[in-house]
């Protein structure tokens, strides 16, 4: 009924969905970077690009929050929802970055992995997010937080995977210290991936 008076009130899920095709974008283009090298600037300004966009996103979340005097869901969720799907673009990012100024020159095919799982994590996530405005999907919405639960997983296995192959065969000491911070830095991205799916799932037990 009060929704007549506030017709801000629907913007907050056009936000997530804005928010969550960033980050789709930025995985996709890092995983573009992480797959061709040789093409590493453009992609890490692209990536830069759609972080950018997200933390306007995320500014302009937190702006409605103090506009908006019924909001969909509980405030504080809203703001636990968008500033952990920032952390995802930031994480992005200092990947994207890291390589850049790391000048990486090759990377193992357990990036390309992790980088590829990052994505699908980011897409669920977009699928996700894309179904809060309806919570008798409820049971959907939850189907898909599990699957970046075991996503992450998949994730974890693949860093102990390319942690134990780094140490047993690198010999270059600078090389090695390049490769485990981007290997720990895309794993991070999947670990914030499922915190969202997190407050996803405690949003969709308490409103369903």
């Amino acid at each position: 009924m009060f929704g007549r008076f506030m017709p801000t009130e629907g913007k907050f899920f056009e936000i997530f969905n804005a928010h969550a095709k960033c980050s789709v974008a930025a995985s996709r283009e890092l995983e573009l970077m992480i797959d061709n090298l040789d093409d590493a600037e453009v992609h890490k300004q692209n990536v830069q690009s759609n972080e950018k966009r997200a933390d306007k996103l995320t500014h302009e979340t937190i702006d409605l929050l103090h506009k908006t005097f019924i909001t969909p869901l509980d405030r504080d969720e809203i703001h636990k929802l968008i500033t952990t799907m920032d952390d995802i673009l930031d994480l992005m990012e200092d990947v994207a970055t890291a390589i850049w100024l790391y000048d990486i020159n090759h990377l193992p095919v357990e990036a390309s992995q992790l980088s590829h799982i990052c994505t699908a994590c980011c897409e669920r996530v977009e699928q996700a997010v894309a179904m809060l405005d309806d919570m008798k999907r409820a049971g959907a919405i939850l189907k898909i937080c599990e699957e970046i639960d075991r996503l992450e997983s998949d994730a974890d296995r693949v860093l102990r995977s390319a942690m134990s192959k780094l140490f047993r065969e690198e010999n270059d000491v600078k090389t090695l210290i390049k490769l485990k911070a981007v290997y720990e830095l895309l794993e991070s991205v999947t670990d914030k991936c499922e915190d969202v799916a997190n407050i996803i799932e405690g949003i969709v037990l308490e409103n369903a």
